[in-house]
């Protein structure tokens, strides 16, 4: 409805092109919202003052002219204006039967939208480091990213998602060193395990496979691991001393095999996380590989251009990239003294490949403590020609799980956290991810699990599905006394009856509500906001309950029995396609 009010106003504005306009006013200036009380009509506009002090008009006077210029056209049963110089619009009573009637042909595409040119999305999410399981705050990330390229795609971008592997760099080592220690535990070593070592049991099952993969031939005593080493903390140093025990294992087991015990260790790690993401519903388009990418020699390529582009500099022995041209607050060193390439340089790297390859949006979602990297990514890519804006980085605040009103305590290194499988398994998949979702992800987020887990209108998963499954126990009720119930002659009776038989608060507002599903994505998709659907689903489904509890459904009377089971089946179509978008269920029992 929306978007016809706004072609109505387009049309009326281009009629006063050369006359009260004197030049074609951009389409994105013209805004319509539905108005907060009624008696000042259904939607309302400020495009007459937005426009008025550029063509030296009053606005009110310029609102009247937009009115006596609007097309014919049976939606607007009347239009006037307001304060300052707002066009309300009165709209007329048969437009929710439309809707109603919108609904049914569209089914699963209803709210879907199909621009001539979508916009080609990359959508980078999660993207851990292969060193453990998926814990809860890789939870809403994923929930975050999955719900959020639904309804990208929803709203008519082209969206590819892609998960970024970290499988390069001093983690995977300390991972790989951490399953070889565990590997020794299985041959029967004694030793005290590093403090900067990942420490959870969840590396024993690997070690386990690997012993009986390979047998003892990584096997080496404990005495001659730890021979002559640094003192670990808290008496020394714990990178000191986990770095020493990498570079002895390295010395031990040879180059070949330590890359041996790297790679197969990052892979295991590798196929937890995809099995437990393939769990959760979540899918990505392509995987890339940190050490691939590096490999293929795109860091260089891009080094070159900058360094031809006089955009590299050389002090200390490091090669610097001119970060500060570009708004970030110092330059970075993109090639260490040693002749390492560092983490920035592999990024601005693989920023400037995605785009590269077609993507016109770049959308990285990212840990809160990741804030200081939006500046300098965004400075790399306008330094290969590309604008900033291109790339929008959303940060996923902390996660803190409660169990009846206490704090959990997590911490991954000391293995003294939930894991997303965990998580799962005692509320469920569609608890779990609608919690996440059920807050913008720019604020922390408590995660109340016996909420989570209870089956009351308290909870918000239930109560939302509840609406949905109750639509489903009208139309089992509906056969079972036998009551005809004709889809087609539904929607004749709707179309025809529609505004009377469907009048009443409770109806109307449920009808209302139900019509706002296709703004709601849009809107929800343009301000990356899940949540905002969360809430929508929850409003709808209070409509539907309040209709349902204050009018009998199952009437005698044959038109108006059609006319409000069609409405409720709109309603619970509207209920699962917007559960669908957040990757939740929808039950047709409860």
């Amino acid at each position: 409805m929306k978007t016809d009010l706004q072609h109505l106003l387009q049309g009326a504005l281009k009629s006063l092109e050369g006359s009260l306009l004197p030049q074609p006013v951009d389409p994105t200036w013209i805004t319509v919202d539905r108005t907060r009380d009624a008696q000042h009509g259904d939607f309302a506009s400020n495009i007459a003052m937005r426009l008025a002090k550029n063509v030296g008009r009053n606005p009110r006077e310029l609102a009247l002219a937009i009115i006596a210029a609007l097309p014919a056209n049976e939606l607007v049963v009347k239009a006037e204006v307001a304060g300052a110089g707002f066009i309300n619009f009165f709209l007329t009573k048969d437009l929710f039967a439309k809707e109603l009637l919108r609904v049914h042909r569209a089914g699963d595409h209803y709210g879907r939208f199909d621009p001539p040119v979508r916009r080609k999305v990359l959508l980078e999410f999660v993207s851990a480091n292969p060193t453990g399981p998926m814990h809860v705050g890789h939870g809403r990330q994923a929930a975050f990213g999955d719900a959020l390229g639904r309804l990208l795609a929803a709203a008519g971008d082209d969206v590819t998602r892609e998960y970024y592997i970290n499988d390069a760099g001093r983690q995977t080592e300390i991972l790989a060193v951490s399953v070889w220690l565990r590997y020794l535990e299985v041959c029967g070593e004694t030793l005290v395990f590093p403090q900067n070592g990942y420490r959870g049991d969840y590396l024993l099952p690997v070690a386990k496979e690997f012993h009986a993969r390979f047998g003892a031939s990584w096997h080496h005593p404990a005495a001659t691991v730890f021979a002559d080493l640094p003192p670990d903390a808290p008496l020394g140093d714990k990178d000191q001393y986990i770095d020493a025990l990498i570079s002895r294992g390295r010395e031990l087991l040879g180059a070949d095999q330590w890359q041996i015990v790297l790679q197969q260790s990052i892979e295991a790690m590798l196929n937890e996380i995809r099995d437990d993401l393939e769990g959760y519903g979540v899918h990505f388009d392509r995987w890339t590989s940190e050490r691939e990418f590096n490999a293929s020699g795109a860091i260089d390529r891009a080094l070159e251009r900058l360094r031809k582009d006089d955009l590299l500099y050389t002090k200390d022995g490091a090669q610097w990239f001119r970060a500060t041209r570009f708004g970030d607050d110092e330059d970075r060193v993109v090639v260490r003294d040693n002749g390492v390439t560092t983490y920035f340089a592999s990024d601005i790297a693989y920023h400037l490949e995605k785009r590269e390859r077609g993507f016109d949006t770049l959308i990285n979602i990212f840990g809160a403590d990741h804030h200081g990297y939006i500046t300098r990514l965004r400075g790399g890519l306008q330094a290969f020609g590309h604008p900033g804006e291109c790339l929008e980085v959303l940060l996923i605040q902390l996660v803190a799980l409660f169990r009846n009103g206490e704090k959990l305590s997590m911490g991954k290194r000391e293995a003294n956290f939930v894991t997303l499988r965990q998580l799962r398994a005692e509320v469920g998949n569609d608890a779990c991810r609608i919690f996440y979702l059920m807050r913008s992800n720019d604020q922390s987020l408590d995660f109340d699990l016996e909420l989570a887990k209870s089956k009351s209108n308290e909870n918000p998963v239930f109560y939302i599905q509840y609406a949905h499954a109750r639509v489903a126990s009208v139309m089992k009720e509906l056969a079972a006394r036998s009551l005809a119930y004709d889809p087609t002659a539904a929607a004749d009776i709707v179309a025809t009856q529609g505004a009377h038989l469907l009048s009443g608060a409770h109806a109307e507002a449920m009808l209302s509500c139900l019509s706002r599903y296709p703004e709601v994505i849009r809107q929800a998709a343009a301000q990356r906001a899940p949540h905002a659907l969360v809430h929508y689903l929850k409003e709808l489904a209070t409509t539907l309950h309040a209709f349902y509890n204050a009018e009998r459904v199952l009437v005698p009377e044959n038109d108006l029995r059609q006319a409000r089971v069609y409405a409720l089946l709109a309603v619970q179509q509207a209920l699962r396609n917007g559960l669908g978008i957040l990757g939740a269920s929808a039950p047709e029992t409860m």
